[in-house]
């Protein structure tokens, strides 16, 4: 067994057993990607057991603090088997759920999605790579399905130095799929959407705006980086009598659409731009439009804590506007899904962004992932998804 050896007060995260470990915290050893080390402290002690991969800054990922477990076939479809027993237990209001969440269910870089009878894989580390075949027959051994599709082209597989992967694993068949959601259903392309190819990690909050809409009575909604419409839905679900919903891409307003066609919803209700959410919010301030009730669900603009001063300047940005467009007593549902923003700082932008409108309000209700998509205590990071439910003064 190879081994890396930190310097010395490098351990103290590795004690608290956090998974990660920089490549500044190592003062030698090594070995292939993806490959099994025993982890030791500057005076030999064990600390863990980790995957290595010598191209990414995280160095290391760990599998295991308990120095009698082998990281082995049996290890890994036993930490299959509890993730995918814990979300039984969850039992979401959808037959599609976050099966496996990397670090957070003790399996490092590794994602998986259920969609009904298919599953979506993403191989994000060196040590789940290198584990591919097992984990890929595990997950069917533990869920008893046969379709498994790759969606491994995010872009940290290239901070681990692998090439980007996508197709069948296991299995085969069509990659367009109808789920079901709280009393909605939601066209879901698993081989060109987005991450593995819808945001389940908004089901409860878009069951969460549907209720707010509801019982505010908004009637104007505005839904900025609609994606696929999921929030859409939810407002003409809530009673909307007009959602506008931009977005950049083609394809996910034809996508998001189709979800509105799907579930019953008047078009004309529906208004749909393809267009830049900013540029869009400053031409809406100078024809005096006001909404009711806004979405903001940007994509990540901080995948870490090294870019989240730039960050803070863009969500400052579209808060701003947004808190301006909105109507005395209306909603905001406003996120950031960037790791290196903290729910604390984003708090403070929002503040901010609320003094440079002018506009005060109630923080109504705070929002996160779905509980399939877990943070656990010793992985803080696990934490990505915040919201904030903002009731304009």
């Amino acid at each position: 067994m190879k081994v890396i050896r930190l310097h010395a007060g490098r351990e103290r995260s590795l004690l608290r057993r956090h998974p990660w470990i920089f490549d500044s915290a190592i003062a030698r050893g090594g070995a292939d990607a993806g490959e099994t080390v025993r982890v030791e402290a500057h005076d030999g002690r064990f600390l863990a057991w980790a995957a290595y991969s010598p191209a990414s800054k995280i160095r290391a990922r760990a599998w295991s603090f308990a120095e009698a477990d082998r990281i082995e076939p049996g290890f890994l479809h036993d930490r299959l088997v509890a993730a995918v027993a814990l979300r039984q237990r969850l039992n979401p209001a959808s037959d599609s759920v976050r099966l496996v969440h990397g670090e957070s269910d003790g399996l490092p870089g590794f994602v998986v999605d259920r969609y009904g009878d298919t599953l979506v894989a993403q191989f994000l580390s060196a040590g789940a790579e290198r584990w591919k075949k097992v984990l890929a027959d595990g997950l069917l051994e533990a869920t008893g399905l046969q379709r498994l599709y790759e969606r491994s082209d995010a872009n940290a597989r290239a901070l681990e130095g692998l090439p980007e992967v996508t197709g069948w694993l296991r299995g085969s068949g069509p990659t367009e799929l109808t789920i079901t959601e709280h009393t909605w259903r939601f066209g879901v392309d698993i081989a060109a959407g987005h991450k593995t190819g819808f945001y389940l990690d908004q089901r409860d909050s878009r069951a969460r705006f549907a209720a707010w809409v509801r019982g505010f009575g908004a009637q104007r909604v505005l839904n900025c980086y609609c994606y696929s419409g999921g929030f859409t839905v939810a407002a003409l679900t809530g009673g909307a009598g007009e959602v506008t919903s931009i977005d950049s891409s083609g394809p996910a307003l034809e996508r998001a659409r189709a979800n509105v066609a799907l579930n019953g919803f008047d078009a004309a209700r529906a208004e749909f731009l393809d267009a830049d959410v900013n540029a869009s919010l400053r031409r809406f301030g100078e024809e005096g439009r006001v909404f009711d009730a806004i979405v903001l669900d940007p994509p990540k603009l901080a995948p870490s804590a090294a870019h989240a001063e730039r960050a803070a300047r863009a969500y400052k940005d579209i808060n701003r506007l947004a808190l301006k467009l909105l109507a005395p007593g209306g909603l905001l549902f406003t996120f950031s899904c960037s790791g290196g923003i903290s729910a604390d700082l984003f708090h403070k932008i929002v503040a901010s962004a609320g003094t440079d409108a002018g506009v005060d309000g109630y923080i109504a209700e705070r929002l996160g992932a779905a509980p399939d998509h877990p943070m656990t205590l010793a992985f803080p990071e696990g934490e990505y998804l915040k919201g904030l439910v903002v009731v304009r003064k």
